[in-house]
């Protein structure tokens, strides 16, 4: 199965459809005067699609067992078209989509009213088996519209500022704003000092960069100073973006509650503050992007959905 790991949960939604085509209308009206010799179709019908979206995992090799939360299970049926349309909506809270979990719902539904009608009638056929709708996950909070942003990343390190170890945590930075069509327009690296940490966080300003990001110093050492220097310059603290650093690092590892990541604004910029580690940079970066960048759609006065 694919590694979802690092992702995290959101609310995510999904409905699918699959369509039964009747060979008679007394096959039909059988359904409707609930005459079947095999019982009750539709409401069998339904039982089985209830189990089939909590058992998807254990059908499709690659989905993942998830706690399906709500399944519906609703049915049209069309005098004219000979038909009964089935229609399946699923819900959960968790890493990983539910198309799957219900395009197999609307599957089984399917199967099971064909294998219920299938003495009566020889015809039966099913058709048009289709995701309809999803939601949920990053991709929901991606701004499609909001053009490119500019970055400072800003590594504070006094090992790395005199070359006795290489940068990463920067590098992976990078490499994760390039995936949200963030550039690096800045890329610095200082010592863990109060001053060139201010200076550096003004010339970006000054050069108009949207979103700084600093890596290092948020630790509970006495040369961890980069809190210390940036929380005093903030025009306006935004405490749940460090909260959703730390809740996504403590998921993964106690130690994350050590940390003293700071996030807020700076003139027109957005600053975050992030853990120094190679590991700390990269889930730091997981847990807010891209949802993070819809900070500058509420800056532009947009409606907040």
């Amino acid at each position: 199965m694919i590694d979802i790991t690092h992702k995290r949960n959101t609310l995510r939604i999904a409905k699918a459809q699959a369509v039964v085509q009747l060979g008679t209308a007394s096959t039909l009206q059988a359904v409707i005067q609930k005459k079947v010799p095999k019982g009750d179709v539709l409401e069998v019908a339904r039982t089985a699609g209830l189990f089939a979206a909590k058992r998807t995992s254990d059908m499709i090799p690659d989905c993942h067992p998830l706690p399906v939360e709500y399944t519906a299970i609703n049915f049209h049926l069309d005098d004219s078209n000979l038909s009964i349309a089935i229609e399946v909506e699923v819900k959960t809270v968790y890493k990983t989509g539910v198309e799957v979990e219900a395009m197999h719902a609307a599957s089984v539904v399917a199967l099971t009213i064909y294998d219920m009608l299938k003495p009566i009638d020889k015809n039966v056929e099913i058709h048009k088996i289709k995701l309809l709708s999803k939601s949920g996950g990053k991709s929901q909070f991606v701004d499609k519209n909001r053009g490119e942003f500019s970055a400072a990343v800003i590594v504070c390190s006094d090992t790395i500022s005199k070359g006795h170890k290489e940068d990463k945590a920067g590098l992976i930075i990078q490499d994760k704003l390039s995936n949200h069509n963030v550039s690096t327009n800045m890329y610095e690296i200082i010592p863990d000092e109060k001053d060139d940490i201010s200076k550096a966080l003004k010339k970006a300003s000054q050069k108009g960069i949207d979103l700084v990001i600093y890596t290092g110093g948020t630790g509970l050492s006495p040369r961890d100073v980069t809190p210390n220097a940036i929380k005093p310059m903030l025009d306006m603290e935004i405490p749940g973006i460090a909260e959703a650093i730390r809740s996504y690092g403590m998921d993964r590892t106690p130690l994350s509650m050590l940390s003293r990541s700071v996030s807020g604004t700076y003139g027109k910029s957005l600053v975050i503050c992030l853990p120094g580690s190679s590991k700390g940079a990269a889930e730091s970066m997981d847990a807010i992007f891209p949802s993070v960048l819809h900070v500058f759609k509420v800056f532009r006065g947009e409606r907040h959905d």
